[in-house]
């Protein structure tokens, strides 16, 4: 009688190269499901500008209330349900809220004579920052983890600033914090892309809205940074 030997295909090589494929499958997905949700985000702005929606119709401390309300509850149900389709349409149809929310710089861009060259610069320019940075942390072997800390502050630190200056309205001071937001969502891509690719974010929907988030926030502050600097006005 022959004896029976059996091979086990769990050696650290085999089991590198599954975590390899894993990571990959997780990038790719994001990437197809980041792209998907470029099509809602253009639907909302679009009919957000034709309708001149604005949630600040009711007012700026209203209108912010209303957003952070409607956005958080956006998130927090495709967390709960990113493990499924229904978290694929929730994060859909956030993007498509979010659209709706673009309509107002959207609204005041094409209030200058070359305010649509100012959106198309200013989609080119996040294209490029994305390509750039997210080709970095796919590409490169260094863990970018370590950032997660000083992006987190630099955000707290951003949003306070913001809240002040809602009331004393200093042009100088928006102009700094749109471009200080450009730098902080611009390392946030290069975090994001860097944790899937190192293995720290493992559900693709959870991943696209985080780099969705990044995507949203740079396009948001580059046009406002435009505006500022070379708005025409007619």
């Amino acid at each position: 009688m022959q004896p029976d030997f059996q091979t086990y295909d769990q050696t650290p090589v085999n089991v590198s190269q599954e975590v390899a494929q894993q990571q990959n499958r997780v990038l790719r997905n994001t990437y197809f499901l980041l792209s998907l949700s470029m099509a809602p985000t253009v639907l909302g702005a679009l009919i957000g500008v034709q309708t001149h929606f604005s949630i600040f119709a009711f007012g700026p401390i209203m209108g912010m209330l209303l957003f952070f309300g409607i956005a958080f509850g956006f998130m927090y149900g495709i967390k709960r349900t990113q493990e499924s389709g229904m978290g694929v349409a929730l994060l859909l149809g956030f993007t498509f809220f979010m659209g709706l929310m673009l309509s107002d710089i959207l609204r005041a861009a094409l209030g200058f004579s070359n305010g649509g060259t100012l959106i198309a610069l200013a989609a080119g320019g996040t294209g490029a920052i994305f390509m750039t940075l997210s080709g970095i942390a796919a590409t490169t072997k260094r863990d970018f983890s370590g950032i997660g800390k000083f992006l987190f502050a630099g955000v707290v630190l951003l949003l306070v600033a913001m809240l002040a200056n809602i009331f004393f309205q200093i042009p100088a001071l928006a102009l700094a914090l749109s471009a200080i937001a450009v730098v902080i969502f611009s390392g946030y891509i290069l975090y994001d892309i860097n944790r899937i690719v190192h293995g720290g974010e493992t559900n693709y929907v959870s991943a696209t809205l985080s780099v969705y988030l990044d995507i949203y926030n740079v396009f948001v502050n580059l046009l406002s940074l435009l505006m500022s600097l070379t708005g025409q006005r007619n």
